[in-house]
């Protein structure tokens, strides 16, 4: 009786792995079957004498490749976090895969405005750069160096012009500093001139003593009327500034540029001589070189 018993147990504990079995083996065959990861190839990046690899993307209409070395701080991409973001955003922030079509929002760099070079780390303009900053701003002397920020410009609803700006600026100065800005009779090295108050500060009749809310501002129109070059310049500090901003339609770009006034004449110059340096920066979608790149190691 008891070996019966057995028998029926032993037979029952098998029926039940044969249906466990069965139904483990039904799961399987009816699910989906799980294709691996796709890996994204790593595009191919150029490296100068030291190896380091350029940064990488699309700035505007433009792919390019910018050497190693020449970008001041970091390159950030449409859609990264702001400086000031959340940490707990950036933390979960993945940013796409790096290639010559993702989307450059901004960047910096350091163009010097004798000879159209760019600064370069591992560089002779390393050298030429602290050797300046020794000799020439503790005396006051003019320092050959502009600070360069470039801006993609991805929005089409955006104009790539100054216009709006320009008259909300004007509208502001009248309306919170009571200053009204009149056009001089005279352009500068081929700029429109706005003086506040024709130079006189309103409270004591006499030339302004400072420009804090009066800087010069220098416009450039193109042929449909339209303001694309904008410069403000300082003309009561010891070592006076200019803030120049321009458009360039072709790239689809608004860049930034600031200088010591001593080279206000050579605006032209730079605004070309920037456009060139991203010309040699410009590659192909699989990034091959269209020329050769300006400030490479």
């Amino acid at each position: 009786m008891k070996f019966g018993y057995k028998k029926i147990v032993l037979i029952v504990v098998l029926l039940w792995q044969g249906l466990l079995l069965a139904g483990c083996d039904y799961y399987l065959r009816e699910q989906p079957e799980k294709q691996p990861a796709q890996q994204i190839p790593e595009p191919f990046r150029n490296q100068d004498s030291r190896g380091r690899y350029d940064t990488i993307g699309k700035l505007g209409t433009q792919s390019i490749s910018i050497p190693a070395g020449v970008i001041d701080g970091w390159a950030r991409y449409m859609g990264d976090p702001g400086d000031f973001a959340d940490p707990k955003i950036k933390a979960k922030y993945h940013r796409p895969p790096e290639s010559y079509d993702l989307p450059i929002e901004s960047f910096g760099f350091l163009y010097r405005i004798s000879d159209g070079d760019v600064y370069t780390s591992f560089r002779q303009t390393e050298e030429d750069y602290r050797h300046d900053n020794k000799t020439l701003i503790p005396y006051g002397k003019p320092f050959p160096w502009a600070s360069v920020s470039v801006y993609g410009q991805y929005d089409a609803k955006v104009p790539l012009n100054f216009n709006a700006y320009v008259q909300e600026g004007f509208k502001i100065s009248k309306e919170i500093s009571n200053i009204d800005y009149i056009q001089q009779p005279q352009p500068l090295y081929g700029l429109t001139v706005y003086r506040a108050n024709n130079g006189i500060d309103p409270k004591t009749n006499e030339p302004w003593k400072s420009d804090v809310n009066a800087k010069d501002i220098l416009l450039k129109k193109d042929q449909t009327g339209n303001i694309k070059t904008y410069i403000k310049c300082e003309f009561t500090q010891y070592k006076n500034f200019c803030s120049h901003m321009f458009y360039n339609d072709d790239w689809h770009i608004q860049v930034w540029i600031s200088y010591n006034r001593t080279y206000l004449p050579q605006w032209q110059e730079m605004e070309g001589n920037i456009i060139n340096i991203l010309n040699s920066w410009r590659v192909s979608r699989e990034g091959k070189l269209l020329g050769k790149q300006i400030g490479k190691a």
